[in-house]
């Protein structure tokens, strides 16, 4: 049978659930319905904008930009500030429900999930039919509405949930990967992020098509690695695991809240590169290697994100992770002050996949794994901060 996932979205989460809950305590307007955002403070107007609803986006605000600069596109913008609480609330009462549904729920963030559906789809007349069930019940039931992306693997239903919103359900199947998926800016693919997407535009390749039809070596070339996971993303390529509560836990990862808060990507990454060699010693400790990475985010206000991706082979090497950990974490991070930090690994195994090497992922040289294997060693004896890597 092949597989069926489901990629449940919030639509515009933390604005939807603050309009719910003040429709719910009197008030008599909808949040969703005016030009207005989430986050900033009311006082002195400073902060960034969480969340917008869909009329501010036609005054071309933005989700991460700062508040000043929002007020000066729309003057009359209302604000809101957060109510993390109440999201969080939310959040747990909305993961509860879809797992009524299915119990393979793999939580990527507050606001999104993925749902291995496959075992009940014999239950429905099609895949449409239970997603628009699932949209539905969500909507009758909390208030608030999501969208839902169908396809076979992770990816592909990712892509679907951002098609067209609020409210709806859309299919991407690898049969349609040509008509729907390809004719995007190849920056709207996942994975590609801002660094990615220039270095693709200057080699003219300007579509998701483009990016698919490129011969991946060319890639390889100015990419290593990622150039080919991006390039499979573009052909519809994921056989990742829908990593539900259970097997998460079957994995090596670690954490660590910092003495002040990071205020810059530098700061950030100097941080995700001692997590990642931390990590990396203990996948060697326990002779696994680590098949997929995740990046956690924990912001001063206590709101956490996370994302994770598919390694294009299992390892245990630090900079090799560290590469993945810095590609999400520039997805995730949405420029505010950040408390916590978390580097996490799972689908391990004792054993190399085959790897199709090029010439720009050359073996370490006996130099390398001489210094590789001294600086663990010092690790063992000293503990994980007597050495630190720059950047």
């Amino acid at each position: 049978m092949e597989r069926l996932i489901f990629h449940i979205d919030v639509n515009s989460a933390y604005l939807s659930w603050s309009a719910v809950e003040n429709l719910k305590n009197g008030s008599t307007i909808d949040l969703r319905e005016i030009p207005s955002i989430i986050g900033g403070d009311m006082a002195s107007r400073h902060g960034i904008v969480l969340a917008k609803s869909i009329p501010a986006k036609a005054y071309k605000i933005t989700t991460g930009e700062p508040v000043a600069h929002a007020l000066q596109k729309y003057p009359h913008l209302v604000m809101e500030p957060p109510n993390h609480k109440l999201y969080h609330e939310y959040s747990h009462r909305l993961m509860e429900l879809l797992k009524t549904f299915s119990p393979a729920i793999e939580q990527v963030s507050i606001d999104e999930c993925y749902m291995d559906f496959t075992a009940f789809q014999d239950k429905y007349d099609s895949p449409l039919t239970a997603a628009t069930l699932i949209k539905d019940t969500v909507r009758d039931t909390f208030g608030f509405t999501v969208n839902i992306g169908i396809s076979c693997n992770k990816l592909l239903a990712k892509m679907a949930s951002d098609f067209q919103k609020p409210d709806k359900v859309h299919t991407l199947f690898p049969e349609e990967i040509p008509a729907k998926m390809w004719c995007l800016p190849v920056r709207e693919l996942f994975m590609v992020g801002k660094s990615a997407a220039a270095t693709l535009e200057k080699l003219e390749i300007l579509t998701i098509g483009d990016l698919a039809h490129t011969n991946v070596s060319i890639l390889e070339s100015h990419m290593k690695s990622h150039g080919r996971l991006i390039w499979e993303f573009a052909n519809g390529l994921d056989d990742s695991p829908v990593q539900t509560e259970e097997s998460e836990l079957k994995g090596v990862g670690n954490s660590t809240t910092l003495s002040s808060d990071a205020k810059t990507s530098a700061d950030a990454k100097k941080v995700l590169r001692a997590l990642c060699d931390q990590v990396a010693s203990r996948l060697k400790k326990y002779g696994q290697l680590a098949g997929m990475v995740s990046t956690e985010i924990k912001y001063a206000t206590f709101t956490n994100v996370s994302h994770q991706c598919q390694l294009p082979h299992a390892t245990d090497d630090a900079a090799f992770l560290f590469h993945y950990v810095c590609l999400l974490f520039d997805e995730l991070w949405n420029g505010e002050p950040i408390r916590l930090l978390g580097v996490r690994t799972s689908k391990l195994t004792t054993e190399p996949e085959p790897v199709q090497m090029s010439l720009f992922d050359l073996p370490k040289s006996q130099k390398e794994i001489k210094a590789d294997k001294a600086a663990e060693e010092l690790r063992k004896r000293f503990g994980d901060e007597i050495i630190k890597k720059g950047l």
